[in-house]
C-alpha cells in the first residue's frame, strides 16, 4: 500500500549544481539536504521545504521536463509569485484548473514547475 510521496526527482545537466542551488534555495526558499556520500559522488542536489523533497539528478544526455512536472502546493500564492518575479524568475499564470490559483515557472535548466493554491 502506498502511504505517501517521498520525493520527486528531476534531471539536470552536468555542472549545473550551483545554478540549481541559487534557484531552489534563494528563489524558491527551499533548504538543501546533504546527499548520502555514496550518492553525492553522482552529482546533483536535493532540496526540502517541509515534507516536500525535490531531488535533482545529473543526466549526461539531459533534456528538460517541459510537460511533466511536480505540482507544488503553496500558501499566499500571489506573494509567492511576486517573490519569484522579484528574484528574476518568469511566472506564467494559468486559470484552467477549477478551484485553484496556479502558475508555472521554469528552473534554471528548463524544468517545468507548477505552483498551486486551492481557493
Amino acid at each position: 500500500m502506498i502511504t505517501a510521496l517521498d520525493h520527486v526527482q528531476l534531471a539536470a545537466p552536468p555542472g549545473s549544481e550551483e545554478r540549481l542551488r541559487a534557484y531552489y534555495v534563494d528563489v524558491l526558499g527551499m533548504t538543501e539536504v546533504p546527499k548520502p556520500p555514496g550518492l553525492a559522488r553522482r552529482g546533483g542536489c536535493w532540496f526540502r521545504a517541509g515534507a516536500v523533497q525535490l531531488h535533482l539528478g545529473i543526466e549526461e544526455d539531459f533534456r528538460a521536463a517541459r510537460k511533466a512536472h511536480p505540482g507544488l502546493r503553496v500558501t499566499g500564492i500571489d506573494a509567492y509569485a511576486a517573490r519569484l518575479e522579484a528574484r528574476g524568475a518568469s511566472v506564467v499564470w494559468d486559470s484552467a484548473l477549477p478551484g485553484h490559483q496556479r502558475f508555472y515557472a521554469q528552473d534554471p535548466v528548463g524544468n517545468r514547475l507548477e505552483f498551486l493554491e486551492p481557493v
